[in-house]
């Protein structure tokens, strides 16, 4: 998936582009699987996002040596100033974004930390008419307040039955999702001019290396070697598949459909997260998850929706 040549214009009706973003919420939803799993067998967060890019590092690297080798119409247009504003955007979506989410796991479960995750759409609308001067959609307020409805319901379920962390966990968990909502109109506008796939390279590669000085900093080389093969595994997992092949789909996505139609596919990843994270992790789902959870996405429907009509309306 890197595009031979510049992105063209998005289309909120292209299939292939929702089959993109749709991949990837899937794909991205197992990540919290992945780091529970090595939390618990003693796993930092900083370690588990290095080896998280530590997998995905090398496949960047090839990817974007054969795009620049090929001669893409892509890397006609790479500047000093576009090749570090990727960089400074890859750094807020990849690095910045999946810090907090990964710190956010250290104090919630993974079905909480998906649905949480899963209003960014909202932050993707509400920043688009703060700073991109995207129209105000009063439609999707009454979804938005229904999603969020869900979200307390299961806040007030784990505030009554396990609060330790519950406050701090939740402020982690919000801050990745406004980030990420804020990386997808920064990235939108990078793709534009460099497409996807070079893009998604020189991004996903900065937040690599970043990532990886952060842990050689704090722990150091030796870190690495004291490691026991299952929290590899858990690293080899969230590199390939929570990594590398959902950001190429979400970002081909992107640029298909824009940034607000790809946002609002991400209603599959929240339903595939609790499904697993009752069987593998034994997490709980109680009425109060289950009426929670579905607010959270008939939220999501009544927000899709609500920005269609107002697309068709805009046109």
């Amino acid at each position: 998936m890197t595009p031979t040549s510049q992105t063209p214009a998005p289309s909120s009706n292209d299939p292939v582009g929702y089959a993109y973003a749709v991949g990837g919420a899937i794909l991205f939803s197992t990540k919290g699987i992945f780091i529970k799993l090595a939390y618990g067998m003693g796993a930092s967060a900083e370690m588990l996002l290095s080896l998280r890019m530590l997998v995905a590092l090398p496949v960047y690297l090839v990817i974007l040596a054969t795009i620049i080798r090929r001669g893409d119409k892509s890397v006609a247009a790479l500047s000093g100033k576009v090749v570090l504003a990727s960089m400074a955007v890859g750094i807020l979506g990849y690095y910045v974004s999946s810090y907090l989410d990964f710190l956010g796991l250290g104090f919630v479960s993974a079905q909480y930390e998906r649905l949480v995750l899963f209003t960014y759409p909202f932050f993707v609308l509400l920043l688009g008419i703060a700073f991109f001067g995207d129209r105000m959609v009063w439609g999707v307020v009454p979804s938005m307040l229904v999603s969020y409805a869900g979200l307390l319901v299961i806040f007030g379920w784990n505030l009554a039955v396990n609060p330790d962390g519950l406050v701090v966990g939740t402020l982690l968990v919000l801050g990745s999702a406004i980030t990420f909502a804020l990386y997808q109109h920064l990235a939108k506008r990078q793709m534009v001019v460099i497409g996807a796939g070079l893009f998604t390279c020189i991004a996903m590669s900065t937040a690599a290396v970043c990532a990886i000085t952060q842990n050689l900093v704090l722990s150091g080389p030796a870190s690495y070697l004291a490691l026991p093969p299952p929290i590899w595994a858990c690293g080899l997992a969230l590199g390939v598949l929570g990594t590398v092949l959902p950001s190429f789909l979400m970002n081909a996505g992107m640029a298909r459909i824009g940034a607000r139609a790809t946002s609002s596919t991400a209603a599959f990843g929240p339903v595939v997260t609790i499904v697993i994270a009752v069987i593998v992790l034994g997490e709980a789902f109680t009425i109060w998850h289950a009426i929670g959870t579905g607010l959270v996405l008939l939220g999501s429907i009544f927000f899709t929706q609500a920005e269609r009509r107002a697309r068709n309306a805009f046109k």
